[in-house]
């Protein structure tokens, strides 16, 4: 008998499956929640099956059924998506959906234009990006649920693969009116008895106090956030100073008050920002030729976005 269901209509299945909500699905996969309903609705209808028992206000759980039938279908769109790359590789043509994840303290900075520029070129190519820490990303990379990430080469695991485009060294930054803010580089030493804004994400807070004890000093942490933005204003209102890797377009906080940037002295070990992949995998024509622009953009904008 002919297959009546669609791959469009197993996309809306994964995804309620995943989200455990047709809300949640609606906003993973942007189409609205009628269409995820109606979609899985007709899935059901075609397979004879019940794949989700409705919860009045508390989303969906997957029945038995469900569940066995849901990985079948997450292998089914894996290799629908590795058919349309493998087309994609014998025609020579750039094309198809890349999902890209960055760290967050530089997607703002980064990953807008760089998708822009990219997409200009190759109109057949629709991106979507994901905004995560260290560890977030490591698993989205293993779950396939992004295709390559933007980040730092910080903690990172033998099963995945790094490619360097930029090396960035730590930076201090400094409200106005800081005791320190007149000097033109600032050590540990110097640092250490004064407060500090700790930028407090996995694996880069860490690497920020490595500096300190490597120095055998201990950090006078007085602030932690994980938001860059929430840092700036902080260090601004002088309530301390903090560390970063990658400094804002602007030397000014969110709410415009000064703010200063100077280099760290000392053996610091400088972050390398690259693209982070699955080791081993095969790179179809979009990913070869996104890794190439990614690589050559951010080599062309580096003294524009990083002051370098």
């Amino acid at each position: 008998m002919p297959l009546r269901y669609t791959l469009r209509q197993l996309e809306y299945f994964v995804a309620v499956g995943e989200a455990g909500s047709i809300a949640g699905a609606s906003h993973q996969v942007n189409v609205s929640s009628p269409s995820i309903s109606s979609g899985v609705s007709q899935l059901e209808e075609e397979l004879g099956v019940k794949l989700f028992v409705r919860h009045h206000a508390q989303g969906l759980t997957p029945t038995l059924a469900g569940r066995k039938l849901l990985d079948h279908a997450q292998m089914v769109l894996r290799q629908a998506a590795a058919l349309r790359d493998l087309a994609g590789d014998l025609s020579g043509s750039v094309r198809g959906p890349l999902s890209v994840g960055c760290l967050s303290t530089f997607a703002q900075v980064v990953l807008p234009g760089l998708r822009r520029s990219f997409m200009d070129q190759h109109s057949d190519v629709r991106i979507s990006q994901v905004e995560a820490d260290q560890s977030e990303l490591f698993s989205l990379l293993r779950q396939a649920k992004i295709d390559l990430a933007l980040t730092y080469d910080l903690d990172l695991p033998r099963d995945l693969q790094f490619i360097p485009i930029l090396t960035l060294p730590p930076v201090v930054a400094l409200g106005e009116t800081h005791p320190l803010a007149h000097l033109s580089a600032v050590s540990i030493q110097e640092l250490a008895p004064h407060p500090m804004i700790l930028l407090d994400l996995p694996h880069s807070a860490d690497y920020f106090l490595s500096f300190f004890a490597n120095a055998n000093l201990k950090a006078n942490i007085t602030e932690r956030t994980r938001d860059m933005a929430v840092m700036r204003g902080l260090v601004a209102n002088g309530f301390g100073y903090s560390i970063v890797n990658v400094r804002p377009l602007n030397d000014l906080a969110p709410d415009g008050k000064p703010l200063r940037f100077i280099p760290l002295t000392g053996d610091q070990r400088a972050m390398k920002m690259g693209l982070l992949m699955g080791a081993g995998t095969d790179r179809t024509q979009l990913h070869k030729a996104f890794i190439t622009h990614t690589q050559n953009w951010i080599g062309e904008q580096t003294n524009r976005l990083f002051g370098i």
